[in-house]
């Protein structure tokens, strides 16, 4: 039963690939059905529950890891289920990677994962994230993997160590502005793909490129923005205080964007935090001057697809406490720009 050889004394048995605490919790499982099974041990656990066949125990540690999975963890629990063929595991891991993109390649776990984990989740029509921002977080795997292969952190051991993830990057679904900011710059492309690809965003007919110009299936179809309010006005200004106005939508949407005023002073720089906070828009705005601001705001607006004649609802109410004076009526955060 045991892979390992035998110890001087007949009580103890070598297993130098099994950690003592799985292979208790594996013993008192087989003596007892009682399952004891942590954070910290879930992952031994099911690796010893598999080397000695022992379905039972195997399905309470894959079921420990369902009930667990969050963004910040379902990267590394992705790379632990292909390792040990949970495909089941697997597909509710990519799932939850679908919906909470963002969050999922922001946490810790994403760099650690394996060029082949990262093909799988690239391959995917479904991640809920612009473009721009998934090239951005496979920069930062790419130098974490070159320090792991001990390669100097240049652009061309970048482009090196990405190998076919590269191409799987959709760079015709960024706009000309952010593959410009971004990729065009980074030097992980050659010259040859940036001209091409310069070509496709401001030559018509669109001239063919190598990279995929599919899109993202959360993100098919036309960009939309509604606006709330019906009229601008002059001298909105900023204290530190936070504008904030709550909102909610009749079906399923993806949130890309919010539009902004900006200075009745002509060009300047704003420093903005702006994030989604349970249905509520928060944005932080910091300028040393006053801007315009939206006044005879609407309660509900409606977008209608110019296409399909869907209807997409959004209702606008009051976010109670101190919001720098943004409400239904008045203020800042005068669009919202999303995908169906």
């Amino acid at each position: 039963m045991f892979n390992g050889g035998m110890a001087t004394t007949s009580t103890e048995i070598e297993l130098p690939d099994v950690e003592p605490a799985a292979f208790l919790a594996l013993l008192k499982f087989l003596y007892s059905d009682e399952v004891q099974i942590g954070p910290e041990t879930v992952m031994t656990t099911l690796y010893t529950a598999k080397k000695y066949a022992v379905p039972a125990l195997e399905a309470h540690c894959v079921e420990f890891l369902k009930k667990n999975l969050r963004a910040d963890n379902a990267f590394m629990l992705l790379t632990q289920a292909r390792l040990f063929d949970e495909p089941q595991l697997a597909s509710l891991c990519l799932e939850n990677i679908d919906k909470n993109t963002s969050d999922a390649i922001n946490a810790e776990g994403f760099t650690d994962i394996d060029l082949d984990t990262l093909v799988a989740v690239l391959e995917r029509d479904t991640l809920g994230i612009r473009e721009v921002r998934l090239f951005n977080a496979v920069v930062r795997w790419s130098e974490a993997e070159c320090q792991r292969q001990q390669l100097q952190v240049i652009p061309e051991n970048k482009r090196k160590v990405l190998g076919k993830a590269l191409s799987l990057i959709r760079f015709p679904l960024m706009t000309i502005e952010e593959f410009a900011a971004g990729p065009a710059q980074s030097g992980i492309l050659t010259d040859r793909e940036v001209v091409s690809l310069f070509l496709h965003f401001t030559v018509n007919p669109k001239p063919r490129v190598e990279f995929i110009d599919r899109p993202r299936c959360c993100l098919r179809g036309k960009e939309c923005s509604i606006s709330r309010f019906q009229q601008v006005e002059s001298r909105w200004g900023y204290s530190g205080t936070s504008d904030r106005i709550r909102f909610s939508v009749n079906k399923r949407i993806f949130v890309v964007g919010f539009g902004l005023y900006g200075s009745i002073h002509g060009p300047t720089d704003y420093q903005v935090n702006i994030q989604v906070i349970l249905s509520s828009i928060w944005a932080c705005i910091s300028s040393l001057g006053d801007s315009h601001y939206g006044t005879k705001g609407l309660r509900k607006v409606i977008h209608e697809s110019p296409t399909t004649g869907a209807k997409t609802c959004f209702t606008f109410c009051y976010a109670a406490g101190n919001n720098n004076g943004t409400s239904v009526e008045d203020g800042q955060i005068p669009e919202i720009i999303f995908y169906t």
